[in-house]
């Protein structure tokens, strides 16, 4: 076997896979991968052509013939032969018509499976169903999942069934042996972990009723066989056979001697010699450990002295556990004077399956010196022995990588002062632990750390740009930053950044994160393969999800499962450590488990397409409910499924939890080739984004969206959009833009027939001509007028309430700066209507604010009143611009009627939560500062607290570039002059 390491390794009894000098191998895609299983698994025979054509296509070869095959072959013999290897030495030889695969050189797991599965059939048939079960477990422990899984074609099908029906054969051989020997616990849980395949297989049936027989539990072995036999009528039309009413039989009539055979325990005192070295078992404490003190003070905190101590330490694959545990159990190890014990448990094991509790107890008795000849083979012996072994020596005993607490309970000491570290994946919910640690990954700075002192400072210095572009890639995961040093320490020649380069895309970024053994998708993939197939899709799911953080709602409507269902799946998920839980009801992904996760998913298109697009749906739905439009707003696209979310807070509250990765959705379908969807998600956002005042969001969703317009299905979307960034850059305050994207708008939806588009634009530009923002435009007030009227027209004969209460809102606007008040009165109540017929807060509070300015204006006792009101309901809709700007004017009139207490209440409000939406985004924001202060400085000024009232007026002119508003500015100096502070020209 010394030579091994220097073959050509491939496995089938899972994922096709290859190495060579124990370095991964490419592969290819999955065609390339099944002509490879074609030619491999013909025990060297010639293939030719048309059977090579008929094994991997079948019915639907490709139009090209033969010459395909060369396309995939060539690349093989690149990957799989040694560089420089001759075409005619080649692992896979070719002639006129025919290929060949070599077997003489190459290690191949079929080939291990066949010789440990026949020696294991060969030692049971002898009546050694000990050493029997042994072999066999070992054989078994060569699936690595389902063989050849993912290939397809006639060939890869044949291959897989028959490899399924040998692991068949040996997993009933290793049954029968574990019930022979009275193992009957190990034998149920083996049959528990068993595929949804097997429900009708009256074999291993018949085995599950011998084991709960031996448990003492006859009746559920009897309900067993009643379930069994009601599927077969009922499904099959036939009754069980006669091995499974053989055993029924059995059961019923309490005949130990066919169900149980002769086993008998004998149990035996096992004694360590009197006089012993203590042992110490720790592996050794290398490699740098960074940013782990908090953790190693868990454990290595002292535990109590009258119990034994149980410390469990749970983390995803590659962050560093083992390393962890190492060095508090170095720093630990002289508190424990009889020992210090390891044990690797191989839960993730790609080479080893796990150790039997028997073997493990075994190989502890002898580490404490029992003597061999004296150690029991059953698991309840040996328990027993282990125990009483135990019971008078304080040990720590360290146990790697755990499965389950199945595997644990066995092998807990007895000793008081004994303390058992458990490292794993899985939170061990059942076991009763004194202390958990999570381990998460590295935070940036300690992530530099380890990743300096592994290449070196020198390098890291000279490319600080590429080292922290290296942290970033690798997540904070130690495993991937390791790697990645030892890629650099073993290519001197290699700058930081050209390996950044070599990162790039989801292929390389996994592909170059594997360095001899190690590979960062390798550990992921032996967390995958071990899940229960609902988990394994609910993963893969998972890595299609738009954002990087999500709730429930997101894979319960990509698995079209109920939000229970969806729960229980991420749940389990978060309990292997594949998925995170940041806070209560949020989930994500690591970086690289969610690069994992997709590149799974991307390999089952029939499941992606499915999930990509139902989640896509479930942020259209919820931004259509969620925004003011209403349905008139869009009348092209799905309408929203009434399923999904109960009204639109429930969407708006959904929406804002998205946080800053909302915009990412519409580029995450554009990604995706959803160019419709895009397109449809960016216009609906567009309320909602303006109306929390995220307006450089809005922008560049929207920019995001616009080039893919015209690839999309639905020809409204590009004035769509188009009307959207107008409407976006108006509030930005940027009109010269609005004014092009507008009329761009215009003269596409008259080009296109979409007058639902053309109203837009009309209301838009007639809103900016008529208010004196667009430039030369301003001064033909009339001419912004008859446009808005225009636009008004359209959107009332399309049914946008929407759009008609924004022209009446507009138009409201104008006449109340030529003085027309009563005409302005006119438009603002007709836009309240066309509110309140939409029946949203935002879009009857817009109204309702303008309505109550003339109020202000014209009566203002009687719009204090209505103020209070308005405030009330925009503060429920979550606009904080809206809800600023109306606390203003009430606390105007609040001051106006005398009440200073309650008006400098009022504006202290406003000012609090002014700061709520982004400066940036609010290109107002200075000036409606200054106004407030000054606001809130005169109230001051009236209640006589006049000290206070400087303050404001002073902070009002301290406002950056507080002199480029005139209006704002003089107001402010005039009351600090009239506090009678004189103000200082310049």
């Amino acid at each position: 076997m010394g030579g091994d390491s220097q073959r050509l390794r491939i496995e089938v009894l899972g994922p096709l896979r290859a190495w060579r000098d124990g370095n991964p191998l490419p592969l290819g895609p999955v065609r390339r991968q099944t002509v490879l299983a074609a030619l491999l698994l013909r025990d060297g025979a010639v293939v030719s052509h048309e059977q090579l054509l008929d094994g991997v296509w079948g019915a639907d070869p490709p139009a090209s013939g033969t010459k395909v095959l060369a396309s995939h072959v060539n690349p093989l013999r690149r990957t799989l032969d040694r560089k420089g290897t001759r075409h005619t030495e080649s692992v896979i030889r070719s002639g006129k018509g025919w290929y060949r695969f070599v077997l003489d050189d190459v290690r191949l797991d079929l080939a291990d499976l066949a010789e440990l599965g026949e020696r294991a059939l060969r030692t049971k048939a002898s009546g050694d169903p000990a050493d029997a079960a042994e072999q066999l477990t070992k054989a078994l422990a060569l699936f690595q999942g389902e063989p050849l899984s993912q290939l397809s074609g006639p060939f890869a099908v044949a291959e897989r069934e028959r490899l399924l029906e040998r692991r068949r054969t040996l997993r009933l051989a290793r049954l029968s042996c574990l019930v022979d020997l009275g193992r009957y616990g190990d034998a149920l849980d083996d049959l528990a972990g068993l595929p949804e395949a097997d429900r009708y297989d009256e074999s291993m049936l018949a085995l599950r009723m011998r084991a709960l027989y031996g448990c003492e539990r006859q009746a559920e072995a009897l309900h067993a066989y009643e379930d069994m036999r009601r599927r077969l009528s009922d499904e099959l039309g036939v009754d069980p056979g006669e091995e499974l009413r053989r055993v029924h039989e059995a059961v019923l009539r309490q005949d130990d001697t066919t169900l149980l055979g002769a086993t008998e325990r004998q149990v035996v005192a096992v004694r360590p010699p009197a006089h012993r070295h203590p042992v110490n078992q720790l592996p050794g404490d290398t490699g740098q450990l960074v940013g782990r003190e908090d953790e190693l003070a868990v454990l290595t905190a002292p535990g109590a002295g009258d119990t034994v101590s149980v410390v469990a330490v749970d983390g995803a694959a590659g962050v560093g556990k083992t390393a962890l545990v190492a060095r508090a159990a170095h720093r630990i190890r002289d508190r424990y004077p009889d020992g210090c014990l390891f044990v690797d448990l191989h839960a993730h094991s790609g080479e080893r399956g796990r150790p039997a509790p028997e073997r493990v107890l075994r190989r502890l008795l002898r580490s404490l010196g029992a003597d061999g000849s004296e150690v029991p083979d059953d698991l309840d012996d040996l328990m027993t022995a282990w125990r009483a072994v135990t019971s008078p020596l304080r040990l720590l005993l360290v146990l790697d990588d755990a499965a389950d607490t199945r595997q644990i309970r066995p092998l807990l000491p007895a000793g008081p002062g004994s303390r058992v570290i458990v490292t794993g994946r899985q939170r061990l919910a059942g076991l009763d632990a004194d202390r958990r640690v999570t381990l998460e990954t590295l935070g940036t700075g300690e992530a530099t750390s380890l990743l300096r002192h592994i290449v070196g400072g020198e390098r890291t210095d000279r490319e600080p740009e590429a080292t922290r572009e290296l942290v970033r890639l690798c997540a904070g995961l130690p495993l991937a930053l390791r790697i990645v040093g030892t890629r650099l320490q073993t290519r001197p020649a290699w700058t930081l950044a050209y390996l950044v380069e070599r990162m790039a895309g989801d292929e390389g970024r996994l592909g170059e994160l594997s360095a001899g053994d190690r590979s960062v998708e390798a550990a992921f993939r032996l967390s995958y393969d071990q899940l229960p197939p609902e988990q394994r899709r609910g993963f893969r799911t998972l890595g299609l999800a738009p954002t990087v953080e999500f709730d429930v709602r997101t894979p319960a409507a990509m698995l079209g499962r109920t939000a229970r269902d969806a729960e229980r799946i991420l749940e389990s998920l978060v309990d292997t450590s594949l998925l995170q839980q940041p806070r209560p009801g949020r989930y994500r992904l690591h970086d690289l488990v969610r690069v994992h996760a997709r590149r799974l998913a991307e390999a089952a298109p029939a499941e992606a397409g499915p999930a990509r697009e139902a989640a896509l749906r479930l942020y259209l739905d919820a931004a259509r409910v969620a925004s003011d439009w209403g349905a008139g707003g869009y009348p092209t696209g799905p309408g929203p499924s009434g399923r999904s979310f109960t009204d639109w807070r429930e969407a708006a509250v959904w929406l804002d939890e998205a946080g800053g990765e909302l915009a990412d959705v519409v580029g995450h379908a554009v990604g995706s080739g959803e160019a419709d969807h895009a397109c449809w998600i960016a216009e609906a956002l567009t309320d909602h984004f303006v109306g929390r005042g995220r307006l450089h969001e809005c922008q560049a969703a929207l920019e995001t969206a616009l080039p893919y317009a015209d690839a999309a299905t639905d020809r409204r979307m590009t004035p769509a959009l188009h009307n959207c960034l107008g409407y976006t850059l108006t509030h930005r305050a940027r009109f010269p833009e609005a004014c092009r994207h507008l009329r761009t708008a215009l003269d596409l939806s008259r080009e296109r027939g979409e007058r639902h588009e053309e109203g837009r634009a009309l209301v838009g530009l007639g809103a900016m001509t008529g208010l004196g923002a667009a430039g030369p435009d301003s001064a033909h007030v009339e001419e912004g007028v008859s446009v808005l009227v225009a636009g008004r027209e359209l959107a009332e004969r399309y049914d946008d309430h929407w759009l008609v209460a924004m022209a009446s809102f507009a138009l409201g606007f104008v006449r109340h700066r030529q003085g027309r008040d009563e005409e302005a009165l006119a438009c603002f109540r007709d836009a309240h209507t066309r509110g309140r017929a939409i029946g949203r807060p935002r879009a009857m509070s817009r109204a309702l604010t303008s309505n109550l300015d003339l109020h202000l204006y014209l009566d203002p006792s009687a719009a204090r009143v209505l103020f209070r009101r308005v405030a009330d309901l925009i503060q429920r809709t979550g606009d904080v611009l809206l809800h600023t700007l109306t606390l203003a004017r009430l606390g105007t009139a609040e001051h106006s009627a005398g009440n200073l207490d309650a008006a400098a209440e009022v504006f202290r409000r406003a000012l609090a939560q002014h700061g709520a939406p982004d400066p940036l985004e609010d290109p107002d924001h200075d000036r409606r500062e200054m106004d407030l202060r000054c606001r809130l400085g005169r109230t001051y000024r009236a209640a006589g607290r006049p000290a206070e009232a400087r303050e404001q007026f002073r902070v009002a002119l301290a406002v950056p570039g507080a002199d480029r508003y005139p209006k704002e500015h003089k107001q402010a100096v005039e009351g600090l002059a009239a506090t009678g502070e004189p103000v200082r020209a310049g």
